[in-house]
């Protein structure tokens, strides 16, 4: 295997994870928010966590959808639309995720070493592949971080830390080098 082809693999192997990492806060947000919280915005110009969710969704089919052989940005998307904060449930909104996430994975388990340095086009803009899927993984994670900082405004003090707790940095520390690599 040469070294371009390896590196490769390893970046394609490196980014499902990354985007798995990505999924795995929005999972855990969600797990700790009451179904109306979905609808819940800080102010009249904010995203709820239902609108991220439908926009994401929107983008995901969007860019994963025939991937290396049509425009990132499909003619039967309705981009506006996704901002329109429409009654669904939280069950509702998950399903979307899951669809969104799905379509996403289902794409990059099937792209080759050798696809990496192919160009494909989002909005007619020429990318490397390896550029569309850092373009994406780059979005996808500054919305989950807007999902997070949602659900933790709303669970305020009973909210669960999804990294290292506030004040527990040291213990955090001594616990990772007192275990062996």
């Amino acid at each position: 295997m040469s070294d371009t082809i390896s590196v490769a693999s390893h970046y394609l192997e490196d980014s499902i994870k990354v985007f798995k990492m990505t999924k795995r806060l929005g999972d855990k947000s969600f797990e700790q928010i009451a179904d109306a919280d979905i609808h819940w915005v800080p102010e009249p110009e904010s995203n709820s966590i239902a609108v991220v969710v439908k926009h994401l969704h929107g983008n995901m089919l969007s860019r994963w959808t025939d991937f290396l052989t049509s425009d990132g940005e499909k003619e039967w998307r309705k981009r506006d639309n996704e901002f329109i904060d429409d009654p669904v449930t939280k069950a509702d909104m998950i399903a979307r995720w899951e669809d969104g996430w799905k379509c996403v994975f289902d794409t990059m388990t099937l792209l080759k070493p050798e696809d990496v340095d192919k160009t494909i086009y989002i909005r007619t803009e020429p990318h490397t592949v390896m550029q569309a899927i850092n373009r994406q993984l780059t979005h996808y994670s500054y919305h989950v971080g807007q999902i997070v900082y949602l659900a933790k405004a709303i669970r305020s003090a009973d909210w669960k830390s999804l990294s290292v707790p506030k004040g527990k940095s040291q213990d955090f520390n001594r616990e990772k080098f007192g275990t062996p690599r």
